[in-house]
């Protein structure tokens, strides 16, 4: 392990076994998956752009994601009768996983960049909660080699299914891993609101046309392709999960015109996105899906 991984301790049991791979996914054909794809060519892009990405979270778009995302998950946090341990899957910097911290959970971040974990130990520092923070190198694909089932209260699974091979197969080791009154939290790139800001946002008509079409996207951050998600319940269910809540995350924020200022309003801007995103009409269109799961019961074995 690396020294920037070795700090920050929270006992969290290890498996010696592995779950078997389902191959459905949250796009609607089978052609979406891309067999090409490898978890090296694809984290690479994180191991490299790191900083690119914590410069990204400071603009007022990327604030917004986190915030939104934090104030839904806030709502179906499990009632804390005991000490809570949450999972953030592909932590990045570690921004939500820290606010978790604050809140007197204990939280493990997994990621398999190295230079991600190194941010989110000084976010740690920062905030004075690293008695509550573990660190873990580590990717999604690896997940059910890492941890016990039943061993958390709350798993985040944010804008990491876009980059895997098989998200049904992370979620599903997911539901493994929660116990008892618990929530998932998966957020997720949303097909229709990549084919808006095609059309809206870039006026590349092309690429409208394209994104109705396939489920692959651009990522504009780093370049290359990532995955684009419809509804995520069908996936949920067969991965074990059951939903309790679904919202849209960014619906109008990105194509406000330049007279509207993202900093000056932006708590204006963040209330009525709260708002739009709770509404099945304008969440179905909005840049991201936020779902919240819990554990279906019984969680469905390997195989069947």
């Amino acid at each position: 392990m690396r020294a920037a991984q070795a700090e920050f301790q929270v006992s969290v049991p290890l498996l010696d076994h592995q779950f078997a791979t389902c191959d459905s996914n949250w796009a609607t054909s089978p052609e979406w998956r891309m067999k090409e794809m490898t978890t090296k060519d694809e984290f690479e892009r994180f191991r490299t752009g790191a900083a690119k990405y914590a410069a990204y979270l400071d603009t007022p778009e990327g604030r917004l994601r986190l915030d939104l995302v934090f104030a839904n998950l806030q709502d179906f946090l499990p009632q804390a009768t005991r000490s809570l341990h949450a999972l953030d899957l592909g932590c990045g910097t570690g921004a939500i996983a820290v606010r978790l911290a604050r809140l007197g959970l204990h939280v493990t971040l997994v990621d398999a960049s190295a230079p991600m974990l190194d941010f989110a130990k000084r976010a740690a520092q920062e905030a004075g909660v690293t008695e509550r923070i573990a660190l873990k190198h580590g990717d999604a694909t690896q997940f059910a080699n890492l941890f016990h089932d039943e061993s958390f209260d709350v798993i985040l699974c944010h804008n990491i299914l876009e980059y895997v091979d098989d998200p049904c197969a992370v979620l599903r080791s997911a539901a493994r891993a929660l116990r008892g009154p618990s929530i998932i939290s998966v957020l997720v790139r949303n097909q229709a609101g990549e084919v808006l800001k095609a059309a809206i946002l870039d006026g590349d008509l092309a690429a409208t046309d394209h994104d109705l079409t396939t489920g692959w996207g651009h990522e504009s951050l780093y370049g290359g392709k990532v995955r684009l998600f419809t509804t995520g319940q069908a996936m949920l269910l067969e991965s074990s999960l059951a939903t309790t809540a679904e919202h849209g995350v960014r619906v109008l924020s990105d194509y406000l015109p330049p007279s509207v200022s993202r900093s000056d309003e932006y708590q204006r801007i963040f209330e009525l996105e709260r708002k739009l995103g709770r509404r099945p009409e304008f969440a179905a269109v909005a840049r991201y899906r936020h779902c919240l799961a819990h554990r279906a019961i019984p969680v469905m074995k390997d195989g069947v």
